[in-house]
């Protein structure tokens, strides 16, 4: 054990505790100005721990070196990690909660709700160690509040403990990744490393350098509303329109019917009436080609309902989000076996798998720096019943650790 269990704890519950949920309808950046409470928190925190280069942008992002000590000719590395939680649950209050010796049984979050082993079974890889929850009236943060625990946690201990030797490491704090923004206002040249790792990834073990190729759809359906005493062959249900145009999607491809590398279609929300409903959604898929099929089949359903309903009726726009980074990855990609080995060397078996998401590392990867995602631990992300078991935290920090000491074993 290099870093005491309660340390992490305590300073993952002060991170926690700071709301920066982001909001998706927001046109600045950061999207909620509490992502700069948080902000501002890891500027105090870093320099205080004496980090150098330390600075906040304009933008909410948080920059800062720890210098290399006495390995000049080691490549830069950057430690990535956002600030801002999801917007599909509340993170106000978070109230942390620790269950020690975890035994196998339901844990009681509040007076009605349970994390279950009988809904989430991978609660039962974790018997006998210590989980991390919200009281169940929130999410918990861990997505991904765990990473920037984690790598201030390294940098704490790489400063108190100088006999390790590291290059020059480079981190970076970003807002916005939850809706798909965390890189808009990213200072690559400014952040000046050779290649990057962000934190943010789930169970303990796993290794991503495959992420969705990804699309934001928004769907207008533009209905006329008359009175239904006096509506026949006048009005136009923009409900019905709405209905009709999600039971012509796929039934087999949407997130509750797939895994591993299946793409989907998925709606994530319907708001409106008669007059007028506005549909959101998001399409995935790891292979572009076929992303490009899902939204060619989106575009033709538009036609035939305009055909159908009258020109315009029905608006459909589209905007790509991000990339698989496997393309930008495998030139470079003795850098996934590096974060390979630094897990074998501390006991976690590496776990490759594909991100049925994305990451910052998704379009930073695109944009030039190469970027591969760790584990943090943390399940159940955006929704009131993540937890996070704290020996999986504890592991990402000596993974980081392994990852950037000079000579990494090879």
């Amino acid at each position: 054990m290099m870093i005491a269990q309660d340390k992490l704890l305590q300073r993952f519950t002060a991170y926690a505790q700071i709301e920066t949920t982001s909001d998706d309808k927001s046109t600045t950046q950061p999207s909620a100005l509490c992502e700069f409470d948080l902000a501002r928190y890891l500027v105090d925190e870093l320099l205080e721990l004496g980090l150098t280069e330390v600075e906040m942008t304009e933008y909410g992002y948080v920059l800062a070196t720890l210098p290399a000590n006495g390995v000049d000719s080691e490549p830069v590395i950057g430690l990535i990690a956002h600030m801002d939680t999801s917007c599909e649950a509340s993170g106000r209050n978070v109230q942390v909660q620790l269950h020690k010796n975890y035994d196998g049984t339901p844990i009681q979050l509040n007076a009605q709700d349970v994390l279950s082993p009988q809904e989430f079974p991978e609660l039962l890889n974790y018997i006998g160690q210590d989980i991390i929850t919200s009281d169940g009236t929130t999410l918990l943060g861990a997505d991904d509040k765990a990473g920037i625990c984690a790598i201030v946690s390294v940098c704490e201990y790489l400063l108190a403990h100088p006999e390790i030797k590291h290059g020059k490491i480079r981190l970076a704090f970003t807002p916005d990744e939850e809706i798909g923004r965390g890189t808009e206002h990213f200072p690559l040249e400014r952040f000046g490393a050779q290649f990057a790792y962000t934190v943010d990834g789930g169970a303990l073990g796993e290794l991503n350098y495959e992420t969705f190729n990804a699309c934001n759809v928004h769907v207008t359906f533009k209905g006329i509303s008359v009175h239904p005493g006096s509506s026949k062959h006048k009005m136009r249900n923009a409900v019905t329109m709405a209905a009709e145009w999600q039971l012509a999607l796929p039934a087999g491809e949407r997130p509750e019917y797939t895994e591993g590398y299946e793409g989907f279609y998925h709606t994530l929300r319907i708001a409106g009436g008669t007059d007028k409903v506005e549909i959101d959604m998001i399409l995935r898929d790891h292979d572009k080609q076929l992303l490009e099929q899902r939204k060619e089949y989106l575009l033709a359903l538009t036609a035939l309902m305009n055909k159908k309903y009258g020109t315009d009726c029905v608006e459909c726009s589209l905007h790509d989000s991000y990339c698989n980074m496997k393309e930008y990855i495998m030139p470079v990609y003795e850098i996934v076996e590096r974060a390979e080995q630094a897990m074998c060397a501390v006991g976690v078996e590496p776990v490759l798998v594909p991100v049925r998401g994305g990451t910052d590392g998704s379009t930073l990867s695109a944009m030039g720096l190469p970027c591969p995602n760790l584990f943090t631990g943390g399940h159940n992300f955006h929704g009131r019943f993540e937890y996070l078991p704290l020996q999986s935290l504890e592991k990402i920090t000596e993974v980081l650790v392994e990852l950037v000491r000079v000579p990494l074993c090879r």
